[in-house]
């Protein structure tokens, strides 16, 4: 391997016009394919594939369809029985209307068809719609608007509230239709047209969070930018030269290009919440790149001739660069298991992003700083000139810090380590599933949307829901099974049964509920004939009262058009997952209790924004272990064939797996749950901690080579390889900073927050805790000189007859 990289690197900068056409002319090609980029939201590829209720949504997508906005209207002083109010919530409801995407039989209010009263007269059982065709316009009407609303209980229960202050108007959209940033605009701009003085207007609902997010997607760039900004200050008052600056932006620049150019020529779509990860890639490159710079510049200060240092600098990296970008690769790739749609084009986005480190940081870096002007601070730079200045300083610091990790101090150092360790093992096992708050914890609590949700809840059973479907086994029976006597008598008892359970659904509905009220009419208005009659007739009856001269699709909400299947629909509070796993609970003993196998039906559970949350938290949980397994595995083989030992491949794991676990209790202790976009982070961080190990690992074996001494090589590696460590992990924390404050996305400033303590903990661990580790156990792969790793040189045949004291310049 060692003759192997030296012949590699030797033809790479021997050629080094052909190896900058090459990199040119493949940038260029991606560069064009950079123009098909397309970040957007594919709701339905954010579930699972796999999950059955997923698969039960997919099979009934107009029952509980999170593709609902809910918009409610409040009058602040008074009732919303007024002239003002109800014409408000009719041009409100003609406005949704006309949304995007729309799906036009799905907008329900007071002011559509679908919301009915029932009454009797001497031609038989009349349904209308309590508003009718027209807005009423005088206090007779009004009057007779509100006879008609005391005639409607469903009306009065899940569209009008409790005190009449209060109406909801619920509009559904069809997802190859939907265009978030356009329909949100427009919904977003007829809700605040419609605020005033006297009326709250709040809107939720999954398209209007998915809106938000878009909404912000400028400001997300922005503060990319400033970043970016953050990156380039910190490089340039590190480095001060030309080469050292320069260089990681060129490479890191052309890395980005073949990233997005390669999902642009496959056409995969980009999650716009997911792109804090592609941030970090850079960042990533950026730190490979300041490793090989730093490096370079050891070597550079022997040699004096730029070409042989890159070309030195590239034999010497190139394996632990290598190894450490293949596992970045394998924890990116390895997202891909989790059968999510999003997150597999996820994971292929940004596993080829960490792949292309490879040729545009680890082979062009050194043609990059073979062209550029030599550094003159150099020996600055190396610490050459002894105890001055801000690197000296640097090297130093890490000096001291080098002695936590061996000698007398490391008892105590361990000591530390299992306590932390202990502490944040538990907190880790406490660590959520899920959503931790009511609403989104993708913006911030006092948000526009999450007051929304709030607002909702309190006046309406609420925006969760959590859908029960009575399917029927043959589709295509024309007995209409929905009607059928058993499926609605089933569909009651499910009700029952869930309403008389210890902490209920908020509120339940069925098509069984649009029956009694009919069968009391039909039987002369008398209360004591609404119970169903449990027969086939008595049932027919009440069902063709209900239905006479009115449309199916006044009750697609719980039941399909051609009324064969239906659901129970039910209400909860919020979407925390303490309430999500007791609504399903209480679901499932639900349907024990009818069973779910009947003559003509089955029971399904099930679907509504509830189960599918659910879905996605249940496969979170699940792959995290397999992928970080799988993870760990393939760091395994790979370090432990690098090092020629397997031993060495969990000296790497210890310190990452327990950043892992550090991370974890953060999340607790900062009420962040693991989901869906949350998952890659825990991958992106053994990554991460992984790399730093192997650099650090690797100048360990090298400078034991040269010493013999455990002690010594261990200071020498902390305070060189250490030193670009710890300066990568703060120029990109520096990066991160502006996220935490600047952001009207909660997530992304969670996010900054979580990927400050991935950098911070992996790097404490890196420099202190590996060490640690070495000195501790004194393995004996650190011994060996036949590592593909930790490669030492002898540059005296490169300095015999220079003197040091000067300054080197290239030849």
């Amino acid at each position: 391997m060692q003759n192997f990289s030296y012949r590699l690197s030797h033809a790479i900068m021997t050629n080094r016009t052909l190896s900058i056409l090459v990199i040119a002319l493949i940038t260029v090609f991606f560069g064009w394919g950079c123009r098909n980029v397309e970040l957007r939201t594919i709701f339905s590829d954010l579930l699972p594939a796999d999950h059955p209720y997923v698969e039960t949504f997919k099979d009934h997508p107009n029952f509980g369809n999170p593709l609902t906005v809910t918009i409610m209207v409040k009058r602040t002083d008074g009732d919303i029985y007024n002239l003002e109010t109800l014409q408000k919530v009719w041009n409100l409801t003609r406005e949704v209307d006309l949304a995007p995407a729309v799906d036009h039989d799905q907008v329900i209010s007071i002011s559509t068809e679908k919301v009915r009263y029932a009454e009797a007269t001497p031609t038989g059982i009349d349904t209308q719609p309590v508003m009718g065709d027209t807005i009423p316009s005088t206090q007779a009407d009004l009057e007779e608007f509100k006879r008609r609303v005391d005639m409607a209980p469903l009306a009065r229960r899940f569209y009008i509230s409790e005190d009449g202050t209060a109406t909801l108007i619920t509009a559904t959209f069809i997802e190859r239709l939907l265009d978030y940033g356009e329909t949100f605009e427009y919904l977003q701009k007829v809700v605040e047209e419609a605020r005033d003085d006297k009326h709250e207007v709040h809107m939720a609902g999954m398209p209007a969070l998915t809106g938000w997010v878009y909404r912000y997607q400028g400001q997300m760039v922005g503060i990319f930018a400033i970043t970016g900004a953050a990156l380039f200050l910190c490089l340039a008052l590190y480095m001060r030269n030309l080469a050292g600056v320069l260089t990681p932006i060129v490479t890191s620049a052309v890395t980005a290009v073949w990233g997005f150019g390669f999902v642009g020529w496959l056409g995969l779509v980009v999650e716009p919440l997911i792109m804090v990860v592609p941030l970090l890639l850079v960042a990533r490159s950026f730190s490979h790149c300041v490793q090989f710079t730093e490096r370079y510049y050891e070597i550079y200060l022997h040699v004096g001739d730029r070409r042989k240092a890159a070309e030195i600098a590239l034999s010497v990296m190139m394996a632990p660069s290598v190894l450490g970008i293949f596992t970045d690769v394998a924890g990116l790739a390895l997202i891909a298991i989790a059968p999510i749609p999003a997150m597999e084009r996820f994971a292929i986005f940004c596993a080829w992003w960490a792949a292309m480190i490879v040729p545009a940081n680890v082979f062009f870096s050194p043609l990059v700083l073979s062209l550029l002007p030599p550094p003159k601070n150099v020996r600055q730079i190396t610490g050459a000139d002894g105890d001055v200045g801000f690197h000296a300083a640097i090297k130093r610091f890490l000096g001291h810090v080098s002695k936590l990790s061996y000698g007398r101090l490391a008892r105590v150092t361990t000591v530390v380590f299992i306590v932390i360790s202990a502490y944040s093992f538990h907190r880790f096992s406490q660590m959520e599933v899920g959503n931790p708050v009511e609403g989104s914890n993708i913006l911030w609590e006092d948000g526009e949307f999450n007051k929304a949700v709030a607002a909702i809840n309190r006046s309406f059973p609420g925006v969760n829901t959590l859908e029960i479907v009575l399917e029927a086994k043959n589709p295509i029976n024309p007995s209409r099974v929905a009607r059928q006597a058993e499926t609605i008598l089933t569909m009651a008892q499910i009700q029952y049964a869930l309403e008389h359970m210890e902490n209920p659904p908020r509120a339940t509905l069925s098509f069984a509920d649009y029956l009694p009220e009919a069968n009391r009419l039909f039987a002369g208005g008398n209360p004591k004939w609404a119970p169903l009659d449990p027969t086939n007739e008595a049932m027919g009856a009440a069902v063709g009262a209900v239905m006479f001269g009115t449309s199916p699709k006044a009750f697609l909400h719980v039941a399909d058009f051609e009324q064969q299947n239906a659901t129970v629909s039910l209400w909860y509070p919020d979407n925390k997952q303490e309430t999500v796993d007791r609504a399903l609970t209480q679901a499932r003993k639900a349907v024990e209790l009818v069973g779910a196998e009947h003559a003509e039906f089955n029971i399904r559970l099930a679907t509504g924004t509830i189960p599918l949350q659910q879905s996605i938290n249940d496969t979170v949980a699940h792959y995290e272990t397999i992928i970080l397994a799988a993870l760990n595995l393939c760091i395994l083989i790979g370090c432990a064939y690098a090092y020629r030992s397997v031993v060495a491949g969990f000296f790497l794991l210890i310190p990452v797996n327990l950043a892992n676990i550090y991370l974890g209790a953060a999340m607790t202790e900062m009420g962040i749950g693991l989901d869906v976009n949350t998952l890659p982070i825990a991958a992106i961080g053994i990554g991460v901690g992984i790399d730093y190990g192997i650099y650090l690992l690797s100048r360990i074996c090298e400078e034991y080579q040269a010493t013999k001494r455990y002690d010594t090589a261990i200071r020498a590696a902390v305070m060189t390889t250490g030193k670009a460590i710890m300066f990568t992990a703060t120029i990109v924390a520096a990066g991160l900073i502006p996220w935490t404050f600047m952001s009207d996305l909660k997530f992304l400033a969670d996010m900054g927050r979580l990927l400050l303590m991935v950098m911070t903990i992996n790097m404490v661990l890196a420099i202190v805790a590996l060490p640690l580790l070495v000195w501790l156990f004194k393995p004996r792969f650190v011994t060996r000189d036949d590592l593909l790793v930790g490669e030492s040189i002898d540059l005296s045949q490169y300095t015999e007859g220079r003197n040091l004291d000067q300054p080197a310049f290239a030849k």
